[in-house]
């Protein structure tokens, strides 16, 4: 499991004193363990749960994130970090852009094999032709036949965008 392995090479970074990687994947870690505390929050108070009315030992386990759900973290945690270069990169302060962008390198290692550009215009172009899209209105009936495809595959960012100019012409 996707968890696992971060906590095995979170230990290995310790180890061998790799300092960036050991503190991203504290950071990923303690986001997975507040998603795992949110599902299990819901999950108690869901009295239609069966796991509502076991014990807090079931609980636990019903709680735990699934590797689709984990990779939804990363994403999470790498578009933080890109919405921080930004903003770094505005105010003059390249060193923490830099810093943030070799904690992506990180992160990215941890999701499923990107697709390339295009991979994604063919997706994007199977999707209009599928929902019948013909103007920019049409965006959220792409997006949304999309979005299990390329999940955690790509940036939504980037795919938006694709989108945009697909839709415009």
């Amino acid at each position: 499991m996707l968890k696992q392995q971060i906590q095995q090479d979170s230990t290995e970074a310790l180890k061998s004193g790799e300092q960036l990687m050991l503190s991203v994947l504290r950071m990923l870690l303690a986001a997975i363990v507040t998603k795992e505390k949110e599902k299990r929050f819901k999950l108690s108070k869901d009295p239609a749960s069966a796991e509502a009315s076991a014990s807090e030992e079931s609980l636990v386990d019903a709680s735990q994130l699934t590797d689709e759900e984990i990779v939804d973290v990363i994403s999470s945690e790498i578009k933080k970090r890109r919405d921080a270069i930004v903003l770094y990169e505005k105010g003059g302060r390249q060193e923490l852009a830099d810093k943030e962008k070799k904690e992506i390198e990180v992160l990215q290692k941890y999701l499923p094999e990107q697709l390339s550009e295009e991979e994604i215009k063919k997706l994007i172009e199977e999707s209009i032709a599928k929902t019948g899209a013909k103007e920019m209105r049409d965006m959220g009936k792409v997006m949304a036949d999309l979005n299990p495809k390329i999940k955690g595959k790509a940036d939504s960012g980037e795919v938006s965008k694709i989108v945009k100019e697909l839709l415009s012409k």
